[in-house]
């Protein structure tokens, strides 16, 4: 796997349900490198700390390979590298087999897979069109955040390299499964497996235990 694009985001101001509102989303291509801090990429702006940024999200990822599932479905965008908001668009990278908890080496940063992306209104005026945000969810393909373990720069051409696998971890595409098609006849054992994991993060954790108790 190999980093295709680094993105960084520059404040805008959109308009939601009558109200002006800020975002960070509308990410582009830069030349150089970026640096992956602890909470957050610097230089980037994260707006609402509530939902973005922090430990379990300093940085979001998005696979290349998944553009072209999405530009034939909206032709008619404007298409650049971080249309879905992430600092790194990285080659090769697939939901079904990186695991929770996982550790890979990126460019001069180490990094712990975290959390797959939940998409929020802010994805939907992006593209032009709130359908995106049920059509992501029940794509599966929804990008992850990392932890940073060691700061460090990222630049294109860098790869994503695997050093330390959770081997007894929930993949992403698993993770999304109970975050938004969890089904208690199929999932309540795999949800207890991810309650079960140290590295599951704890706000996923009390998710997944409430659909267990209903």
């Amino acid at each position: 796997m190999k980093v295709v694009s680094v993105n960084i985001g520059r404040p805008k101001t959109i308009s939601w349900r009558g109200k002006d509102v800020q975002t960070g989303i509308y990410k582009n291509p830069v030349n150089e490198p970026i640096y992956l801090d602890i909470e957050d990429v610097q230089n980037d702006h994260v707006i609402d700390r509530r939902y973005h940024g922090g430990v379990d999200k300093a940085c979001y990822l998005y696979a290349a390979n998944h553009y072209s599932y999405w530009k034939e479905k909206y032709p008619h965008l404007s298409w650049n590298y971080g249309m879905f908001g992430e600092n790194l668009t990285v080659d090769g990278f697939d939901e079904n087999t990186i695991k929770i908890g996982s550790i890979y080496t990126l460019g001069e940063a180490k990094v712990q897979i975290s959390r797959p992306r939940q998409p929020c209104y802010k994805l939907g005026i992006r593209f032009g069109d709130q359908r995106i945000i049920k059509q992501f969810v029940d794509s599966l393909l929804s990008g992850v955040y990392v932890r940073v373990l060691k700061p460090g720069h990222v630049k294109v051409n860098d790869e994503f390299i695997l050093s330390e696998k959770n081997d007894r971890g929930i993949s992403i595409t698993e993770l999304n499964m109970l975050l938004f098609h969890f089904d208690s006849t199929k999932h309540t054992e795999l949800a207890k497996k991810a309650i079960e994991d140290p590295l599951v993060s704890d706000s996923d954790k009390k998710y997944f235990g409430n659909k267990i108790d209903k």
